[in-house]
């Protein structure tokens, strides 16, 4: 089960979303690298309903994990703005 943790400050809503199994991981591949801190990642365990909810009210969002497919499933990640970092899909998402 995945980990969300939403934060609002200054009128922004920042989505943060991490599969638990990848906390405390360091991912490397070639110049990418992604340090998948407790500090930040950690939240409360959700499952994909809300985080999916949470991330269409999102202004920014960090996503690490299974989410990633899940939220390309709902239109809110584009495909092709997808990384892969040791085969952990990531992405980021921030509305204008």
């Amino acid at each position: 089960m995945p980990y969300l943790r939403v934060i609002q400050t200054q009128g922004e809503v920042l989505v943060i979303v991490c599969d638990s199994e990848l906390l405390g991981k360091k991912l490397k591949q070639g110049k990418l690298r992604l340090d998948v801190k407790e500090s930040f990642y950690r939240g409360t365990e959700a499952n994909i309903k809300e985080c999916i909810a949470a991330l269409r009210k999102a202004t920014i969002a960090n996503l690490v994990g299974s989410i990633v497919g899940h939220a390309v499933k709902a239109g809110i990640i584009e495909r092709e703005n997808v990384l892969r970092i040791q085969n952990v899909p990531h992405a980021q998402l921030v509305s204008i």
